[in-house]
């Protein structure tokens, strides 16, 4: 077990002041989150000596130790951890004030924290966060690609203003709102023998490399779903690989590896240039929704609600 070295000399006791420095609260906060003096100075543009000397403040200010060394990570006390908390609603509470101000006197601006899948972190968030920034030039966005689950618990916790996820499910403190769909298309190389027939029949898949998506994939997940309400198992299906990014799987395809079912948001610029082609599929109509996810019964900064009217605005004209 590594051992667990205080990282300074324990402060003198005195006696607790009323307020803290927001910025020496960032500090604190961002050292926990990367659990580093060095990383943590890198990411608010200030010389380590100077991030440990608001640490060494705020352990003055409120006479006890905040973080320890374990191995070669920074890791935060029991206070430590209990100061992280508030300081994390602090700072938050912090933003959504300026928020409001700005927004008072007619300009928005801010950060907003968004969470997606591959498919709409990829393909589809990046473009709509670029024409809402032409707008609104002052906001800053922070886009976070992960899985459904992880997200959505990333909207109920704060740690993200808003989720873009490609599953739905009960949670009383989550809300859901439909708004774009993806169609999922069986996808070869311009050359196979497939391209040249006007359709195929869905068991003729199970004849050919197929390249799969990895377990916890939205896309996979759907896939398997519908092959079994047609009859069929993902075990039919002859795997050459498993794949865990679409971007891969693509290339795999380019180079003629095998075939696959893919988003056709992901693969459109390669079927305008012809580098992918898309085989029809007799039978096969799959579509699946993105979710517009936030938390319940709470009112968001204006940054985030905001974009939230924008991405609803957007779905209109899907």
């Amino acid at each position: 077990m590594a051992e667990v070295q205080r990282i300074g000399n324990t402060p003198p006791r005195k006696k607790v002041p009323n307020s803290m420095e927001t910025r020496k609260l960032e500090v604190f906060c961002k050292v926990v989150e990367l659990k580093s003096f060095t990383r943590a100075a890198e990411a608010v543009l200030l010389s380590q000596p100077t991030v440990s000397e608001h640490i060494r403040n705020l352990e003055q200010e409120l006479n006890q130790k905040l973080l320890d060394r374990l191995g070669q990570e920074v890791v935060p006390t029991s206070v430590g951890n209990l100061l992280y908390e508030y300081a994390c609603k602090i700072l938050q509470t912090h933003r959504e004030a300026v928020e409001a101000i700005e927004k008072y006197s007619g300009r928005l601006i801010g950060k907003i924290a968004i969470g997606c899948g591959t498919i709409p972190g990829t393909y589809v968030l990046p473009e709509l966060i670029n024409q809402f920034r032409q707008a609104h030039p002052a906001i800053k966005t922070t886009l976070r690609i992960n899985s459904s689950r992880i997200i959505a618990e990333q909207v109920l916790t704060e740690k993200l203003g808003l989720g873009v996820v490609g599953a739905k499910w009960n949670d009383s403190g989550l809300q859901w709102e439909k708004i774009f769909i993806d169609e999922l298309i069986l996808a070869a190389h311009p050359d196979h023998p497939w391209t040249h027939k006007k359709s195929i029949n869905l068991g003729d898949i199970f004849s050919e490399p197929f390249i799969l998506r990895e377990q916890d994939s939205g896309t996979r997940r759907v896939i398997a779903q519908f092959l079994k309400a047609n009859g069929f198992k993902e075990t039919d299906l002859q795997e050459i690989a498993e794949i865990g990014s679409t971007a891969a799987i693509k290339e795999s395809i380019k180079l003629g590896l095998g075939v696959s079912i893919l988003s056709r948001r992901a693969i459109m610029d390669n079927i305008t240039f012809g580098t992918i082609a898309t085989i029809p599929v007799k039978g096969f109509h799959l579509q699946r929704p993105f979710y517009l996810v936030k938390r319940k019964n709470k009112a968001l900064p204006p940054v985030a609600a905001a974009f939230y009217d924008y991405l609803l605005a957007q779905a209109d004209k899907e």
